[in-house]
C-alpha cells in the first residue's frame, strides 16, 4: 500500500511558493489516491495535471500499482480546512450545525476556534406587533458544525 505521508510530502513540496493549498489526501485500500487542492481564485486543470505528474515522479510505478486523481475542492462541496473558510470571508455560505439547524448568511470572520456569520432573521422587537428583518451575528465552533459550504446564488 502506498504511504499517505509520501504523497502528502510530494504535494507539500509542489505547493511551496504557490498560492494553492492542500485540502485532503486520501488513499483507499486498493491504492486509489485522491488529492484535493484549492486556491482563492479557483483551480486550473493545467495545475492539477502538473501536480499529478509531480506526484507520479515521486512514486515508483514498478513497485506499486495505483490510480491517481488530482482535483479541486469543488464549489458546492463542504469546507474541510480553515483556509477554505478564510478565502470565503465576505461571501454567502450555508452552515448546518451538528444538531441539524441550518444558517445562510455572510461569512464575517474566521479564527482558529471557529467563525462568525451574519444572518438576516426576523426578530420581534419590543413595542412592535410584527417581526422585522435584522442582521444577527452567530458564532460557531468548528466542532459544532456538520458542514459549511459556499452558497451559489443564481439570479
Amino acid at each position: 500500500m502506498i504511504d499517505k505521508n509520501t504523497v502528502q510530502q510530494a504535494v507539500e513540496e509542489w505547493l511551496q511558493g504557490k498560492e494553492y493549498f492542500l485540502v485532503d489526501v486520501s488513499i483507499s485500500e486498493d491504492d486509489r489516491i485522491v488529492v484535493v487542492i484549492d486556491h482563492a481564485d479557483g483551480v486550473w486543470i493545467e495545475d492539477c495535471a502538473e501536480l499529478s505528474r509531480y506526484i507520479e515522479s515521486r512514486l515508483d510505478r514498478d513497485a506499486e500499482d495505483y490510480e491517481l486523481e488530482v482535483g479541486s475542492a469543488g464549489l458546492g462541496q463542504p469546507f474541510r480546512v480553515k483556509r477554505q473558510y478564510e478565502i470565503h470571508v465576505g461571501k454567502s455560505v450555508e452552515t448546518q450545525t451538528n444538531g441539524g439547524e441550518k444558517f445562510r448568511g455572510t461569512l464575517l470572520e474566521v479564527d482558529d476556534e471557529g467563525f462568525s456569520l451574519s444572518v438576516e432573521e426576523k426578530v420581534l422587537e419590543e413595542g412592535r406587533k410584527r417581526p422585522v428583518k435584522r442582521e444577527v451575528i452567530h458564532r460557531f465552533a468548528y466542532a459544532d458544525v456538520a458542514y459549511t459550504k459556499y452558497l451559489i446564488k443564481i439570479k
